[in-house]
């Protein structure tokens, strides 16, 4: 078989590398901004190349260099961030720059023209006006002599513990990528978290730095301990609800136990804070720890990260599941 070699933009901490290598991926580098992101990045793939920098600053010769000499077939991973097409950004801005990352990318591809190229975004990307990044994107491609799929699915179709819905794109030279069987059976969180060490609000498994759980406010804990497993709010006493919620039912996630024989909620940039979405563990008083929270996107359970319990949870929040991308890799090493 021949080698499939993935340079990854927008990596992140590496969640697209992680899959793919798994799938058997060569991992020759990631380009990402964020500097903790870098170096989670680094510490997983100390093999490959890492360029902390904008892409837009990045001259794509210097990719060109730095493939010289590499046997095998070339695959660009281009999983833009997705905030300024995210639904849930509610107070999106017209020039946001972010929203010419996948033109940028583009560049990178057109210059370097690799033999594979795997795109994964939030759904509606595809939706956007006729001259929009996503149909420039596909002109592009095609032009470049690209056999393109494109399609919306869930990350549960893939054995991931989500409803995750995302918006991925393969293209290769000369024969067009088909997308793998979906699984029927979903996973649980019971599946992929039920193992770990038990804790406690503000604690850190002494085994693991990354199974730590934030502290909750005392009035938090009591919230907690009143919502059953799968609950929320709603199950609370009258002196526990907060005034905003007292007219309001919108949002009833928030501040929700997960249920251990459902998929997660889809974990978001805040999926270790109790407030911030239905992140509490199904039965232990406290939130998911970066740890779990890393599970349910389908990190391996050795799989460092760094920076701090936010920055952590932001990184995994913002990744591709990795379980997801393997899924996908196979089909461009079976190509």
């Amino acid at each position: 078989m021949s080698i499939l070699s993935v340079v990854d933009f927008f990596c992140g901490c590496g969640g697209t590398s992680a899959g793919f290598r798994n799938a058997g991926a060569r991992i020759l580098g990631g380009v990402d901004c964020d500097k903790d992101a870098g170096a989670t990045y680094q510490k997983n793939f100390p093999e490959a190349f890492f360029i902390e920098r904008q892409i837009e600053e990045i001259d794509p010769a210097d990719i060109v260099e730095r493939l010289a000499n590499v046997e095998g077939k070339i695959l660009f991973s281009g999983c833009a961030p997705c905030q300024p097409f995210s639904k849930q950004n509610r107070h999106q801005k017209k020039d946001d720059k972010r929203k010419n990352l996948l033109s940028d990318f583009g560049r990178m591809v057109s210059f370097c023209k690799p033999d594979f190229v795997f795109v994964e975004n939030v759904p509606g990307i595809q939706k956007l006006k006729e001259d929009g990044p996503f149909p420039d994107f596909l002109n592009l491609l095609k032009k470049l002599g690209y056999e393109v799929s494109y399609d919306v699915v869930s990350a549960a179709f893939y054995g991931v513990p989500q409803d995750r819905k995302r918006l991925v794109l393969l293209a290769a030279r000369g024969r067009k990528p088909v997308f793998p069987i979906k699984k029927e059976k979903m996973t649980t969180v019971r599946d992929w978290i039920s193992d770990l060490p038990e804790l406690v609000a503000g604690s850190t498994d002494p085994t693991d730095p990354h199974h730590q759980a934030s502290a909750l406010s005392i009035i938090n804990l009591k919230r907690i301990q009143a919502t059953p497993e799968g609950g929320g709010r709603k199950s609370w006493p009258e002196e526990l609800r907060l005034a905003c919620h007292k007219t309001y039912n919108g949002h009833s996630d928030v501040y929700g136990r997960l249920s251990w024989d459902e998929p997660s909620s889809v974990l978001t940039t805040r999926c270790i804070s109790y407030s911030n979405g239905r992140f509490g563990h199904p039965e232990q008083d406290r939130a998911l720890s970066v740890r779990e929270a890393a599970c349910l996107q389908t990190f391996p359970r050795n799989y460092d990260f760094c920076g701090s319990p936010f920055s952590k949870a932001r990184q995994i929040g913002n990744a591709v599941p990795p379980l997801m991308a393997e899924k996908f890799a196979r089909v461009f090493l079976e190509m």
